[in-house]
C-alpha cells in the first residue's frame, strides 16, 4: 500500500512542489535591464510556480539566435536584427514576445559640436560604429531623409565608441537611451540626439524572446508556462522599477548600481515596457512587418553566401503569441 499512497500524495502536491522542468534561455548580451523580467520571474519564484527551473545562459561569442537554432537553448532573448536575420536565412525560429514597445536606440553627438544640428550635417563626418550592416542602412536613411548626402567615415570601436565621442575623437555614434544614455547623464556628458523614427526609420519593437518551431509545435504547454511567468515578471518590473533594479543588482555584477536604477527609471518613464493598456510583451503586427520590410529593402538581410534576400511578401508566420490565450 505504500507505493500507491506515495503516488497519490505526489499527485496532490502543487506543481511547484514537484520536480521542476529544466529550461534554458540564452541572453543576447551581458545581463542588463532589458532582461529584468527574466530575473524577476526567476528570483521571485514565478517560474517555480509554473513548475520550471530556468537558467539564464550567459552571453558568449556565439549569438543567442545561433544557440537557439542549434538547439543549445530552449528559448533565447534576441535582438530584432538577430532574429530577423536568422529567420530570413532559413532558421526554424519563432518570436513570442517583444520587450521594448518602442525603439530605445538613438543617434547621439556632442551638444557643443556646432557643425551638427540635423542629420544632414552628418555627411562627411566620422562615425564610431559596431560593425553591423544595420548601422549603415540606418544612418544612410536618416541622412537621406533629411536631404543630405549619405557619405561618412566609419571607425569600428565597439563599446569604445562612447569614450571616443566624449573626447571628440569622432563626431557621432549610436546608443541605447535607457543604458548608455543614462550612463552619459551620470557622467555629466552634454550630448544631443536624433530619434530614428523622426527620419525615415520604422519605430520598431525590440528585445524579442523566441523559441524554435519544433519547441512551439511539440511543447506548447512548456512555451505557455514559460511565457506566462515571463510576462508576469516584466509586468511586475514595469510597476516596481526601483525594487526590480535591486533584484537585478543582486543577480549580477554591476559596479555602478546607480546606473541600474537610472536605467529602470528611464524604462518606466519612457513607457518602454508598458505602453498604455496594451499587455506587456505584445507584438504589434504592423510594426513587426514594417521593420522586417525596411531591413529587406535596405539590403541588410542576406543569405549565407552574401546574396541580398528578397521580400517574402508575408512575415505573419514569423511570430506567434498563441500562448497568451492558454
Amino acid at each position: 500500500m505504500i507505493r500507491p499512497l506515495m503516488l497519490i500524495a505526489s499527485l496532490a502536491l502543487p506543481l511547484a512542489a514537484q520536480a521542476d522542468t529544466d529550461v534554458t534561455i540564452a541572453l543576447d548580451w551581458t545581463l542588463n535591464t532589458n532582461h529584468i523580467g527574466l530575473v524577476v520571474a526567476r528570483d521571485k519564484g514565478l517560474y517555480a510556480d509554473e513548475g520550471l527551473s530556468v537558467e539564464l545562459l550567459p552571453y558568449s561569442d556565439t549569438n543567442s539566435a545561433a544557440l537557439l537554432a542549434a538547439g543549445i537553448a530552449d528559448f533565447a532573448y534576441l535582438t530584432s536584427l538577430g532574429f530577423l536575420s536568422a529567420k530570413a536565412g532559413g532558421a526554424d525560429l519563432v518570436t513570442l514576445w517583444a520587450t521594448m514597445q518602442h525603439e530605445a536606440g538613438r543617434l547621439v553627438y556632442n551638444s557643443d559640436n556646432a557643425a551638427i544640428t540635423r542629420p544632414a550635417d552628418l555627411s562627411g563626418k566620422t562615425y564610431a560604429g559596431f560593425g553591423s550592416a544595420w548601422e549603415a542602412a540606418l544612418i544612410g536613411t536618416m541622412i537621406r531623409h533629411d536631404g543630405g548626402d549619405p557619405v561618412w567615415d566609419t571607425v569600428t570601436l565597439g563599446t569604445g565608441a562612447y569614450e571616443a565621442l566624449a573626447t571628440g575623437a569622432v563626431d557621432f555614434t549610436l546608443e541605447v537611451a535607457t543604458w548608455e544614455g543614462v550612463n552619459g547623464e551620470l557622467l555629466g556628458r552634454k550630448q544631443s540626439s536624433f530619434t530614428y523614427a523622426d527620419y525615415g526609420i520604422p519605430d520598431q519593437q525590440t528585445g524579442y524572446i523566441g523559441t524554435s518551431g519544433e519547441t512551439l509545435d511539440g511543447r506548447a504547454d512548456l512555451v505557455a508556462s514559460f511565457m506566462r511567468a515571463t510576462q508576469a515578471g516584466y509586468s511586475w518590473a514595469a510597476d516596481h522599477p526601483e525594487e526590480a533594479a535591486d533584484l537585478l543588482i543582486a543577480a549580477g555584477d554591476f559596479p555602478n548600481p546607480e546606473l541600474v536604477h537610472g536605467s529602470m527609471q528611464a524604462i518606466a518613464d519612457g513607457a518602454y515596457l508598458r505602453d498604455g493598456d496594451k499587455p506587456v510583451g505584445q507584438i504589434d503586427p504592423e510594426r513587426f512587418t514594417a521593420m522586417a520590410r525596411f531591413l529587406f529593402d535596405s539590403g541588410v538581410l542576406k543569405d549565407a553566401g552574401g546574396t541580398v534576400l528578397a521580400w517574402p511578401g508575408d512575415v505573419s508566420g514569423w511570430y506567434d503569441q498563441g500562448w497568451m490565450s492558454q
